[in-house]
């Protein structure tokens, strides 16, 4: 049982979770498609009630996103581990949940062998060796009587084999549209490839571009500079922090680290000395609209953490490479489509960093100085999402100051634009035939 009431959900409790809950509504293996075993959070009065005044441990809760089978109406079903009882169930029929790893793969699959998708693709006469990649992007449609599940597929080129290769320097001018509940074609898009939104009357044989890649293995080492020494980072003697479970202690800092599979990491409860200065903090959103009103572009916005999820997405992260000195790890756990908990190591690390000078003084009379230099303490993870990465950082200061960083990286979201075109007004051209649209980040 977890020490703290806000604590995630354990992998026994994911796995206990999804099965009482086949047993509570009567249904056999397999006839539910999970897409959200999370922690519902108890109320706060009543966690206050449990630290502060040692009142009851609030129940064990999981907030549960599924299908049942052959339906396409979401349902979230509230249920008590620690009692084995369904609480509430409510049908979200003007709702849709959260992209997960397995729709993700379908409608990958059913874009990429449909045959009209490769009817399209053979017009385009690319070299035989070539691989098709797509990014299938949920989006919300300007019909309100939609209620299909939308994707469109948005396809590249990867010109040789190996598996890193970057895909993204080589967008193809077609944008298949897929409902994800039926893996059926609605429409198969082309893309403008001028300045303005006209359309080729067909698909045109692909024009050769040099692709632009970024993977060491193919670059290979003489690409690499070599003129950085090793940079090694010790603490002889350990870290400043402490941790019990998932309370960390850091100077005069107190927090109980949390995680979910929308947000990434949470700090709840987090005090200063003997202060109370935050019941909860976490990213609420990440939403990412691009400026190009050309169709389909005009429904590029990305909802980073309402439809894909900082925690789903978030990597394994490897000493030396994500964080450097002496690191602390937190695993996550989600849920596969069947109900299975999967473990997610490492999804989150915590240390250190030595920030500078944080307070100088010299006294001019005889030259002295008195210095101190600035600790932090970082809590951290790396989200992929697509082509963007997103590492989200809580930085913690021996000012009592809390901070909040998000760093983008990655690859930008890139679409086809004609060889012989060097200028638009949609987004900048960054390399032959690619196009990086304008976007803002709001979060």
């Amino acid at each position: 049982m977890p020490k703290h009431p806000l604590d995630p959900l354990s992998v026994d409790e994911v796995r206990k979770a999804s099965q009482l809950l086949l047993q509570e509504l009567n249904l056999p293996p397999m006839s539910i498609r999970f897409k959200v075993v999370d922690l519902a959070e108890p109320p706060k009065d009543e966690v206050l009630a449990h630290l502060q005044r040692g009142n009851r441990v609030p129940d064990r809760k999981a907030r549960i996103y599924y299908h049942q089978k052959n339906s396409k109406v979401l349902t979230k079903s509230i249920l008590n581990v620690s009692s084995g009882i369904i609480e509430t169930t409510e049908e979200l029929p003007d709702v849709q949940g959260p992209v997960d790893w397995v729709e993700y793969d379908l409608v990958t699959k059913a874009c990429n062998k449909h045959p009209a998708v490769l009817a399209e693709i053979a017009k385009l006469k690319v070299p035989p060796s070539a691989r098709i990649v797509n990014d299938p992007w949920a989006y919300g449609t300007d019909d309100p009587s939609e209620r299909r599940r939308l994707f469109q597929c948005y396809m590249y080129l990867a010109l040789n084999d190996d598996e890193e290769a970057n895909h993204y320097s080589t967008p193809l001018p077609l944008a298949p549209i897929f409902d994800a509940h039926t893996m059926e074609l609605v429409d198969l898009q082309r893309l403008p490839l001028g300045v303005g939104d006209e359309l080729d009357t067909e698909t045109q044989p692909w024009t050769p571009v040099e692709p632009v890649e970024y993977s060491a293995n193919i670059l290979g080492t003489e690409a690499l500079r070599k003129d950085l020494k090793p940079l090694h980072i010790i603490q002889p003697e350990g870290p400043s922090f402490q941790i019990d479970d998932r309370t960390v202690l850091w100077q005069k800092w107190q927090f109980q680290l949390g995680w979910s599979l929308r947000e990434g990491p949470v700090l709840h409860d987090v005090r200063y000395g003997e202060r109370s200065l935050f019941y909860r903090v976490s990213m609420s959103e990440m939403t990412v609209p691009y400026g190009d009103p050309r169709t389909p572009y005009h429904r590029k916005q990305a909802f980073d953490l309402g439809d894909s999820g900082f925690g789903l997405t978030s990597n394994s992260l490897a000493l030396g490479c994500d964080c450097l000195g002496h690191i602390a790890y937190f695993d996550g756990v989600r849920v596969s489509a069947t109900g299975d908990p999967v473990l997610m190591p490492n999804v989150v690390c915590m240390h250190e960093v030595d920030d500078g000078i944080g307070w100088k003084h010299t006294n001019f009379r005889n030259s002295k100085s008195s210095v101190v230099r600035d600790r932090k303490l970082v809590i951290q993870c790396t989200s992929t999402v697509a082509n963007y990465e997103y590492i989200l950082a809580f930085v913690l200061d021996q000012a009592a100051n809390l901070h909040i960083e998000v760093q983008a990286t990655g690859i930008l979201s890139t679409m086809p634009i004609r060889p012989d075109l060097s200028v638009s007004p949609w987004g900048t051209v960054v390399a032959p035939g690619v196009l990086a649209e304008q976007y803002n980040r709001a979060g």
